[in-house]
């Protein structure tokens, strides 16, 4: 019998042409039996700041008078051991060449994509992938990745990736997590420090996961897994 895990993802800034340079792909994830648990205490915490089961989290709404919720959310992540997350960050999008490497900005996406998701996936275990939705190519995103994710896992009889789909991340609080964690590496990687509550945010996540949040963690981090991508010579293959 395999061990079923929820697989909760979103993206920032993965357009080509937008205003930042920075792209960032990241996941939190959990074991499936321990979603209802995970979703209950989130709430607690909601409504032990006023906030209604239905208020989403999002790191643009991070504010110095909402800080103190926000932070109780990045200590309930770390202290609760069946959450993880992993990141990968691209820090220029404007030094990708992708002519040289026969390939557009799509193809370029996708292999992010998988290289982030990878390191979760195993071959003994089986997977539900939820991506938030983001636009009209939300549905297109879906097939591809599923597609793909069971190629390079040689998947062919869909018993690892049993489903990628869209949903509404207003519905899922994990994935609300998941763009709180993002957003705060996005932010980090910008060099932005405007907002008091979101550098205290960063300053937390850095206390509690003992790293700098700017540089690869060990493959194996279970956490809080980083991976800064760096682009590679023609020969090598970007």
């Amino acid at each position: 019998m395999r061990t079923e895990y929820n697989i909760y993802c979103d993206e920032s800034c993965h357009l080509l042409h937008d205003d930042s340079k920075v792209m960032a792909l990241g996941a939190v994830w959990c074991p499936l039996n321990k979603r209802k648990e995970i979703f209950t205490r989130i709430r607690e915490i909601k409504a032990k700041y006023n906030f209604k089961p239905g208020f989403e989290m999002k790191w643009n709404k991070v504010s110095k008078g909402r800080m103190d919720f926000y932070l109780d959310i990045i200590n309930y992540f770390f202290d609760d051991d069946d959450l993880h997350f992993r990141v990968l960050i691209v820090p220029d999008k404007k030094v990708l060449d992708h002519t040289a490497f026969n390939q557009d900005h799509d193809t370029f996406y996708y292999k992010m994509y998988f290289d982030m998701l990878k390191v979760i996936l195993s071959p003994q275990c089986a997977y539900n992938i939820y991506i938030d939705i983001k636009d009209t190519r939300s549905n297109y995103k879906v097939l591809k990745l599923k597609e793909v994710l069971r190629n390079n896992r040689y998947d062919f009889q869909k018993q690892i990736i049993k489903r990628v789909q869209q949903v509404n991340s207003s519905e899922v609080e994990i994935l609300q997590i998941t763009d709180l964690l993002i957003g705060a590496f996005t932010y980090l990687h910008r060099g932005l420090n405007e907002n008091e509550g979101k550098i205290k945010i960063i300053e937390k996540m850095c206390q509690r996961s003992g790293y700098s949040l700017k540089q690869s963690t060990l493959y194996k981090e279970e956490k809080m897994n980083i991976f800064i991508w760096k682009p590679r010579t023609v020969a090598n293959g970007q």
